[in-house]
């Protein structure tokens, strides 16, 4: 649909010549996009719907996201759909990806049989979860701009979009784009022109991301299908090219101040989906989850709950303010003599005063040099020589072995929230 027109997803679709179900038999409920540039919101089943969402790893993390406060969730792709029946069961939507093929991992939009291949897949999944009531919009592909080369990848979007539309004029369809800029703007609207709204994913960048689609001249409504931390591409990087990450409670205060500057505030934007509300390894393992490898909830989560509901959980997790190596910073570009002792030391608090633990580990810096989230290895654990000074203190031995190595520190509050930091730092010989 045409990005200068109203809004509004109305009545029977058209596609080769012949109408579109109406889908009354099915339990579907109607979803649509209301509104005029600068002015849209969201609508489901006639009623105004305030997307608080995020995407989710694992079927545990559906229950855990509706008890702080979320209503839906986004994946990546559409697996055998049972996701639509455990989001029901919470009362819960889902915005349903229809994972397209990249580019940058070597598909071909030029190939026609391939990308009609594709389509037929895309078909065969909107036909089986076309009439589920949780289904709230389709994603059709993500970061598909991510590298890519070839404009043609949103013909097959636009064309899989006027097929939903034909075989299910009640949920819009979207496109989820690394970033937004003023040429991959034009190649939307010239290529892409079927999709009901704009999904944008954003780190660092979400503060400007007003700024960005203003000079990309596009007033599309936005979903933003993915954000929150700044990124690991964005951040500084030691001399050896580890990237310096934040703490815990850093990123819970970008989380929060994205959300009220730029997600709440409404306007262009439709809601949004909070990245990641579970686990994952991305240059470090703690880097975007806001849950720890095993399972505890950092200070994001609280936020997230806050900023949903109003309202903070009754215990809340420790606060990290400082990690130190030899008396230094992660910024300080941190280089140890192999076999020789330092301190570590970390600063938390925590907000009820619950008695913290402490723990740390050693791992080596990640190699990894995929991008646009593919998945990477786990870096090496090392076997961490210390002695414990005190809460928050240990003496450190440097390894033997030259190179570059990550520290890290969780700092738990014994009642399943944690914080944590970590500081890259570079052994050289004795």
């Amino acid at each position: 649909m045409l990005p200068c027109a109203p809004w509004v997803l109305l009545g029977a679709a058209i596609l080769g010549g012949s109408v579109a179900r109406a889908g009354a038999e099915g339990s579907a409920v109607t979803v649509e996009v209301r509104g005029d540039a600068g002015a849209y919101a969201l609508y489901r089943g006639g009623e105004p719907y305030a997307v608080r969402g995020a995407g989710v790893q694992g079927a545990a993390g559906l229950a855990s996201l509706a008890r702080h406060g979320g209503n839906s969730v986004r994946t990546w792709a559409v697996g055998d759909g049972s996701i639509l029946d455990r989001a029901h069961g919470l009362g819960m939507t889902v915005a349903l990806c229809l994972d397209l093929e990249r580019e940058r991992h070597g598909f071909d939009y030029d190939d026609t049989e391939a990308v009609k291949r594709q389509f037929e897949r895309a078909r065969r999944a909107v036909l089986a979860h076309r009439d589920h009531p949780a289904l709230l919009f389709w994603i059709i592909g993500n970061e598909l701009n991510h590298d890519f080369t070839n404009p043609r990848v949103y013909d097959a979007v636009n064309d899989i979009s006027r097929m939903i539309h034909a075989l299910d004029p009640q949920h819009p369809t979207t496109t989820a784009t690394a970033g937004i800029d003023p040429t991959l703007a034009r190649v939307l609207e010239t290529r892409a022109p079927d999709l009901d709204f704009l999904s944008v994913q954003v780190y660092g960048g979400l503060a400007g991301l007003p700024t960005a689609l203003a000079e990309a001249s596009l007033e599309w409504p936005v979903m933003v299908t993915e954000w929150g931390t700044i990124g690991h591409w964005e951040v500084p990087h030691t001399p050896w090219g580890a990237p310096i990450e934040p703490t815990s409670t850093a990123k819970a205060q970008r989380y929060r101040e994205g959300y009220e500057q730029v997600i709440a505030p409404g306007g262009q934007f439709i809601g949004s989906y909070a990245f990641l509300w579970g686990q994952k390894q991305e240059r470090t393992p703690t880097w975007y989850g806001v849950f720890a490898t095993d399972g505890r909830r950092t200070e994001t989560v609280d936020v997230l709950q806050r900023v949903w509901t109003g309202a903070w959980p009754l215990n809340r997790a420790p606060r990290l303010l400082d990690l130190t190596l030899d008396g230094r910073r992660a910024t300080d570009h941190v280089r140890l003599r192999a076999g020789a002792t330092y301190a570590a030391s970390v600063e938390a608090r925590d907000p009820e005063d619950d008695l913290l633990g402490f723990d740390w580990v050693l791992m080596r810096e990640s190699e990894a040099t995929q991008s646009g989230g593919d998945a990477e290895t786990v870096p090496d654990r090392v076997a961490l020589t210390s002695v414990r000074r005190g809460a928050g203190q240990i003496d450190l031995l440097a390894p033997e072995e030259p190179g570059a190595y990550r520290l890290f520190v969780y700092v738990g509050d014994g009642r399943g929230a944690v914080a944590h930091a970590n500081l890259p730092f570079l052994v050289v010989g004795g």
